[in-house]
């Protein structure tokens, strides 16, 4: 087919492809240009061949290039979009805009595309230009599972406006009763497939799932025709979620006094004491301690949490002789006297006085709060009011930092307990997983070797997400080394005594701030 001819040249198009024929000597180069905008269906291979084939008269056509098609779809990898060029004139192309939907869709039906195609009119496509005329579905990911817990208050005490802090409000305990909601999830869904522009599928990345995790001696579940699991407690009792599992611990109220009328107390669950705790007497539990007397405790011997929270609405009178322990957090409104250790954080509300603390942080009311006498040892920070007082009372601040060399061989050897524990789980589930479905059919003996083994497994997880909890502990006091502090933030008086690692300062003058080490030394 001829495409055109002048004086110098001939062009021709021949099974797609174009050929050049020089008749005439001195064509112009650029007069090509006006040739590829009145013929946009001519690709040419190389602007240097057109030059070679032009500079001598010859008798021979030479292939210069390429015949396009007059509409010409292509589609991208992802095989989500299909781009239409069309290299005429669309106004010659299409008969005209309401059948050019028609025509468009032809085409590309004949080239396998059948989805998602795009509403266009004749003014949208222009000659050579990209003109999208399908586009894909996308998969619609599927939604993550959704877990809720019953709502628990959070333990910290109110700082009114005065500066006081408010113990007498704090909702400690959260007690349950028997079959009472305590949470659900809602499972991961699979989401919705897509289909790209050939019609092809594709499929739909599902919904992250996630365990709820609860106490299956305390905690029951039920799980509805469309999967939602829903726990509930057991028996009635007090709420805890301190080791990661959600559980209904044991609960013993005593309506008045820990002393003669109950002796001392030994409780696995949690206590709550309307009243205080008796000069010499011992109260411990393995979960929660909450003493809500509003005078406080008085030379108690020993109140220990095991593993949960010490709340004493009130003071600690102690009179050098009284201890306090906690597995959690210490919330008490003053302390004069006495020994307390947490492996969480110490909260006063009012005073320290002449007592040993040691936790992981001791927060005294920073508005009005003291600390006079004896010693606070934390190893993140010690915040307060005042420390010290007027008479120069010696009064030790210290931060205590881990060696990092001795921190990361006990993480070593946490880790190498934590891979033994997850190789038992995974045995123990390997051997419990395909019984399932023949729980039903099992005699005694069976079904109690089953039991046993669920209640192994979920001993085991339980220690393992102790033993993980301990390391991120030990991992997150390594990562905040450097930011240590002892805050004062009214008056550190004359006498005061602080120590952050092995570098320590007595203050000789009234002062107060933040005190930290800055290239190695105290800024005291």
């Amino acid at each position: 087919m001829l495409i055109f001819e002048n004086d110098y040249i001939v062009l021709k198009e021949e099974n797609e492809k174009v050929y050049l024929k020089t008749i005439g000597e001195g064509f112009p180069l650029k007069e090509f240009d006006s040739i590829l905008k009145k013929y946009p269906r001519i690709k040419l291979s190389s602007f240097a061949i057109l030059r070679k084939v032009t500079a001598t008269v010859t008798e021979q056509f030479e292939e210069i290039g390429i015949w396009l098609p007059p509409i010409e779809i292509v589609t991208s990898r992802d095989r989500m979009t299909a781009t239409m060029y069309v290299h005429e004139d669309p106004k010659t192309v299409f008969t005209d805009g309401t059948k050019m939907q028609e025509q468009i869709k032809e085409f590309a039906n004949n080239i396998g595309i059948v989805h998602g195609f795009v509403d266009l009119t004749l003014d949208t496509v222009l000659t050579g230009k990209p003109t999208v005329v399908a586009i894909g579905t996308p998969a619609k990911p599927g939604k993550n599972a959704k877990i809720t817990y019953i709502e628990q208050a959070e333990r910290k005490p109110l700082i009114r406006d005065d500066g006081k802090a408010d113990y007498f409000d704090m909702n400690f305990i959260t007690e349950i009763e028997a079959h009472e909601w305590l949470g659900e999830k809602i499972p991961a869904d699979s989401g919705e497939p897509g289909k790209n522009v050939f019609g092809e599928s594709i499929p739909a990345l599902p919904g992250k799932d996630s365990p709820i995790k609860y106490d299956q001696k305390t905690v029951y579940e039920k799980v509805d025709e469309d999967g939602k699991v829903t726990i509930y407690a057991t028996e009635g009792g007090v709420l805890d979620d301190s080791d990661g599992f959600l559980s209904v611990q044991k609960h013993l109220p005593v309506p008045n006094d820990v002393g003669v009328g109950t002796g001392n107390l030994n409780f696995d669950g949690s206590i709550s004491i309307r009243g205080t705790v008796l000069a010499g007497y011992s109260v411990v539990a393995t979960g929660d301690i909450s003493i809500d007397g509003p005078e406080g405790v008085t030379s108690p011997k020993l109140i220990e949490s095991l593993n949960g929270d010490v709340y004493i609405r009130g003071g600690i009178f102690g009179n050098g002789e009284s201890v306090v322990r906690a597995g959690g957090n210490i919330f008490v409104k003053h302390t004069n006297e006495s020994t307390l250790t947490a492996k969480g954080d110490i909260q006063i509300g009012s005073y320290a006085l002449g007592s040993n603390l040691k936790a992981s942080s001791i927060l005294v009311n920073e508005y009005k709060g003291k600390i006079i006498g004896g010693r606070a040892e934390a190893t993140s920070t010690i915040t307060t009011a005042i420390s010290g007082n007027r008479l120069e009372r010696k009064t030790e601040l210290v931060i205590t930092m881990p060696d990092r060399k001795e921190s990361m061989q006990i993480v070593k050897e946490k880790a190498e307990e934590m891979k033994s524990l997850e190789a038992d789980i995974v045995n123990i589930k390997a051997r419990i997983t395909p019984l399932l479905d023949f729980v039903d059919k099992m005699n005694g003996a069976q079904r109690k070797a089953f039991e046993d083994s669920k209640v192994s497994l979920l001993e085991k997880e339980n220690e393992l997400t102790k033993i993980d909890k301990e390391v991120q502990t030990i991992l997150q006091s390594l990562k905040s080394m450097g930011t240590e502090k002892i805050q004062i933030t009214k008056e550190a008086y004359p006498g005061t005594y602080i120590q952050l690692g092995k570098k320590s300062t007595t203050l000789n003058t009234q002062t107060c701030g933040n005190f930290k080490l800055e290239q190695g030394e105290i800024n005291a």
